[in-house]
């Protein structure tokens, strides 16, 4: 892998890096340009490493951080594609409305929610690769936005219902294949590739060369994102081989077969199971059982 130019992929970053509050810059940054205003982390709330359940569908949210403003964002990377991720993001929102307001607390209590969808997946059909989606009611007849009548701070204020629900954001980052222009176009060639323009002004970017450097990695550190980096691409080449060989049934099959094969291979080169079973996806104990087998 060349490392003149190359940054450690924000993947990685996220799920070790960026709770860091020496490194909320990059995750500022990042989301002020998605949304085009500014953003200020006031914490990093609970994410996957201490969800309340081993069976709680919502383990699998990176970030979820609450800006200045009030407003929870959730930040996720997604590696795999999931028949069911809508719902899953749709649940996860719900999740952390209900969550951070407390019983007995008036409606006006209730924080916007912003979902961010980081996707390294094939994920949906389109010609763009950012979707943004949020709650309008239009008139069925005139086609006119509704305006909803609320009390803020002792007055008598309206408001779009977009301005209440959540809104999402889908980055589709493999179909992106553009010439950077946009601040938006940098992250996005970021995401993908790892590397950041020399000159780059972009609000984040400029973070991730000070403090994201593949050369700044420890040995340790270094051999566990090389191997991140590889469970990924033969995760990819997986779903790819499975895509050509048929239906839907094969490429289940195909995919979990070369997930599990991969993760053997890591695991008889002495790699951490845990650190196995985060990367594949698989249970501690699937892994287990497909070791006892394998040694058998």
């Amino acid at each position: 892998m060349a490392i003149d130019n190359t940054y450690i992929r924000f993947d990685w970053a996220i799920k070790h890096m960026l709770r860091d509050k020496a490194n909320f810059g990059i995750l500022e940054g990042f989301i002020s340009v998605l949304l085009n205003e500014e953003v200020k982390i006031v914490e990093i709330l609970e994410s996957e490493s201490n969800q309340e359940s081993s069976t709680d569908k919502f383990n699998r949210v990176d970030i979820k951080a609450r800006n200045s403003k009030g407003h929870i964002i959730i930040v996720e990377v997604q590696l795999t594609r999931e028949l069911y991720y809508l719902q899953r993001i749709l649940y996860g929102t719900c999740k952390a409305i209900t969550e951070h307001i407390n019983i007995g607390e008036k409606y006006d209590q209730v924080s916007k929610v912003y979902s961010i969808s980081i996707l390294y997946c094939d994920f949906g059909q389109g010609d763009d690769y950012v979707y943004h989606g949020e709650t309008r009611f239009k008139g069925l007849h005139t086609g006119n936005d509704l305006l909803v009548n609320m009390k803020e701070k002792g007055v008598i204020v309206q408001h779009l219902p977009k301005e209440v629900f959540p809104e999402y954001y889908l980055l589709r980052v493999n179909t992106y294949t553009s010439i950077p222009v946009t601040p938006l176009d940098e992250w996005m060639e970021y995401l993908k590739t790892g590397k950041v323009k020399e000159d780059t002004r972009t609000p984040g970017l400029q973070q991730v060369k000070e403090k994201l450097r593949l050369l700044n990695m420890t040995p340790g550190e270094r051999q566990a994102y090389d191997a991140h980096i590889d469970a990924i691409m033969v995760q990819n080449d997986v779903l790819d081989t499975a895509r050509e060989e048929g239906r839907e049934e094969g490429r289940e099959e195909g995919r979990e077969e070369g997930k599990l094969e991969m993760s053997l291979k890591m695991l008889k080169e002495g790699m951490d199971i845990e650190m196995v079973s985060r990367f594949s996806g698989l249970t501690i104990e699937e892994l287990n059982m497909a070791l006892g087998r394998n040694l058998d």
